[in-house]
């Protein structure tokens, strides 16, 4: 086959590359954000210094762990829609956070989720 290959005109071997390269491109994109979701919820700071939370509507409890640039701290008490995926923790870290995560959380369901952006959707939160 390489050697057919070489017997082709140019053209064709660029168009070769460029539909492989699209592609990978296309594949790799797919990939990075199948993990990708949003979760909207009223933002609450935790108790641990540092620490912020978002309670959904479902009243499931978010414990929200921003990516760089990403400032949770001037939006305590609005609604938030957060864009990111959930946060894989250290067994160490779940240590160190379960004590505090126990008095956020209740009943409520928990998750930690890596905000990687977010959209303000109300200046305020509703009960």
């Amino acid at each position: 086959m390489v050697g057919n290959i070489s017997k082709r005109p140019l053209w064709f071997v660029v168009m070769l590359f460029v539909g492989l390269s699209a592609a990978m491109v296309s594949a790799a994109a797919q990939t990075a954000n199948v993990n990708t979701q949003t979760v909207t919820g009223c933002l609450q700071k935790g108790a641990e210094s540092e620490g912020f939370f978002l309670i959904a509507p479902d009243n499931h409890h978010w414990e929200l762990y921003p990516s760089t640039g990403v400032s949770l701290a001037e939006h305590v008490g609005q609604t938030l829609t957060v864009t990111g995926s959930p946060a894989h923790r250290s067994a160490a870290q779940e240590q160190v956070s379960q004590p505090y995560e126990k008095k956020e959380t209740g009943s409520r369901k928990h998750g930690d989720f890596q905000v990687t952006s977010l959209k303000v959707v109300s200046q305020t939160c509703s009960k």
